[in-house]
């Protein structure tokens, strides 16, 4: 009998942990549960108060809880701007895995999050800031809300956008894994830890990112370190020529890709070109 009751409790709680963590995404994409946090000014009350907001991408093999995320936040909020931050699929605590990642999956994921924001009834307005490979899906995402028509976005911060990520799987090299980009392996590992499924290397190859990207024609700050030694600054540069006169590039003397060096600069530059796009609002 104590046997019976003892497995009966254990099985509840295994059944409670599974309806929790089910419950614990209010956001999900393609792959599962989407896990975000999200900062607001302090003192902020969401029942009263207003507010716009810039939805935070990281990069490949990252998360939302590694530099320079965190620190952007921080400072977005205390000049009064909100953020949200997320993992995308196969990341951090969002569902799914690295292996199954493509660039498709993670524009599914960030309009997940931007229709979860649009929702939000504190939130004034909305900008995109992506790092690395997120730098390119924002850029993308940008592009694709602008095509469509209705979805205003009111600015766009591209760090070190990767853009590279095309070149390197039709080259047949990403990182330092090495495969035959005209029939890659099931996956690559970079590194000897992370896996790279074979779906992600064929499509990244027909990326169009500068194309989608183009569509959108409001503002954009791109940020590029040049002591960047993963992204080339000749993929900041592509992105300003598609934009033309409505984007900058600030070039941070000193600064490494992973915004270790000059991340004060960096977040400084951020959040003075939020404050201007965002305006009263």
């Amino acid at each position: 009998m104590k046997q019976a009751t003892r497995y009966i409790l254990i099985l509840l709680g295994v059944l409670l942990f599974a309806s929790c963590r089910t419950q614990e995404y209010a956001v999900r994409g393609p792959e599962g549960g989407i896990a975000f946090e999200v900062t607001l000014p302090d003192g902020f009350d969401t029942a009263k108060d207003s507010c716009p907001m810039v939805i935070l991408m990281h990069g490949i093999f990252s998360s939302k809880d590694y530099g320079p995320m965190p620190q952007l936040a921080r400072g977005l909020a205390e000049a009064g701007i909100a953020s949200i931050r997320f993992d995308f699929d196969g990341h951090g605590r969002s569902e799914g895995r690295k292996q199954d990642m493509t660039i498709e999956k993670e524009l599914a994921d960030a309009r997940a999050v931007w229709n979860y924001v649009q929702g939000l009834p504190y939130v004034t307005a909305i900008g995109l800031l992506g790092h690395s490979q997120g730098g390119v899906v924002a850029s993308m995402t940008a592009g694709r809300l602008a095509a469509e028509g209705g979805n205003a976005l009111a600015g766009l911060v591209l760090l070190a956008p990767g853009s590279v990520i095309k070149e390197a799987c039709q080259g047949g090299k990403f990182f330092n894994a090495r495969f035959d980009p005209g029939n890659p392996p099931e996956y690559i590992r970079c590194w000897g830890m992370y896996k790279l499924g074979r779906e992600y290397l064929v499509t990244t190859q027909q990326l169009d990112i500068y194309g989608t990207a183009a569509a959108y024609d409001g503002p954009v700050l791109l940020l590029h370190g040049d002591r960047d030694g993963i992204v080339p600054m000749w993929c900041s540069e592509r992105f300003l020529q598609t934009y033309g006169d409505s984007a900058t590039l600030q070039v941070v003397e000193g600064e490494n890709h992973t915004i270790t060096r000059r991340r004060p600069q960096v977040i400084a530059h951020t959040v003075a070109f939020f404050r201007q796009v965002f305006g009263g609002q």
